[in-house]
């Protein structure tokens, strides 16, 4: 009933997909294939940070966060939908929703403050060459690491305690998972504040992300302009790439998905399965596009590939 009021122990009701008769477990196997190249790729990354010694730099020590932040989201994403797929029930408790919402928004704005800590590095690293190992520090990157990661939870955790208070009076959730929008969707409460407020943390992360990675990635077009080396320019703009292809896929995905939300002619199949993309695409494609364009990750996978083979 619309009117009444849901306990927070009241469970809550997912839309699913369309699934044709017999197709339940090809698309239960699919997933789950997916789900776990995801996984065992980026748990491939991170491996080799840290157990290969020549990987041992700033770039790579920042680089981490990213499959990190990816294992997260898809993580939050898939399991649940997996799960509900093959068990034919669409229920999730309250609290298990709001985490999976927090987990989400967390890798979604982890992954742009991490490419912002990243151009950064870059910057530093093409600009200002002489003086790299100076200003990146064991001590600055580690104070990097940390702003990126304490800034994206209290960003999100701020969104999610405005909707603490707010009565429920709904309990169908119009996804296929669970985000902040859906969330408060289910309120009956005032929701002017929420929505001033969660827009200006949305204006926050992507202004501050996006003007870094812009004046990082200016300098290095004029530094790699004002250089007569071919071969310089070549693995400047190698080290650029893979970020600006993970910021374009991303960025082209969220937007979609958040402006799906304010519109209402807009297929409800095309929005659960964009809102999807978004946490699944990066850990699929990250990993991949690190190993092509980062000569120095590419080559130390090999090697630990072809002594894994010769052995």
């Amino acid at each position: 009933m619309e009117n009444s009021s849901f306990g927070i122990n009241s469970p809550l009701t997912l839309e699913t997909f369309f699934i044709p008769p017999g197709g339940k477990y090809p698309i239960f196997l699919f997933g789950l294939a997916v789900y776990l190249f995801g996984m065992s790729c980026n748990l491939t990354l991170i491996s080799l940070i840290i157990l290969k010694k020549n990987l041992h730099k700033p770039m790579y020590f920042i680089l981490i966060s990213l499959p990190v932040n990816d294992l997260i989201g898809i993580t939050a994403m898939l399991p649940k939908i997996l799960s509900n797929i093959v068990t034919e029930t669409q229920e999730v408790s309250y609290p298990l929703c709001v985490l999976q919402a927090f987990l989400l928004h967390m890798s979604a704005g982890g992954i742009l403050f991490v490419l912002a800590a990243m151009a950064f590095d870059r910057y530093i690293a093409i600009c200002m060459p002489l003086r790299y190992s100076s200003v990146m520090t064991p001590r600055i990157v580690a104070l990097i690491i940390f702003l990126v990661w304490s800034s994206d939870f209290v960003c999100i955790l701020s969104l999610f305690s405005l909707q603490s208070g707010l009565p429920r009076c709904r309990s169908v959730i119009l996804s296929v998972f669970c985000d902040n929008q859906s969330l408060l969707k289910l309120t009956c409460g005032n929701l002017i504040l929420n929505n001033i407020i969660g827009l200006f943390i949305t204006v926050f992360i992507q202004v501050l992300s996006m003007s870094i990675q812009a004046y990082s990635y200016f300098k290095i077009l004029v530094a790699c302009l004002s250089r007569k080396q071919s071969d310089a320019k070549a693995k400047a703009v190698n080290t650029c790439v893979a970020q600006v292809v993970i910021l374009v896929m991303f960025e082209i995905a969220g937007t979609f998905t958040v402006l799906s939300h304010r519109f209402q002619n807009i297929s409800p199949d095309l929005q659960k399965v964009m809102g999807m993309l978004m946490f699944i695409l990066p850990p699929l494609i990250n990993p991949i596009v690190y190993g092509l364009y980062t000569g120095e990750i590419r080559r130390t996978f090999l090697s630990v590939f072809k002594s894994r083979i010769s052995s």
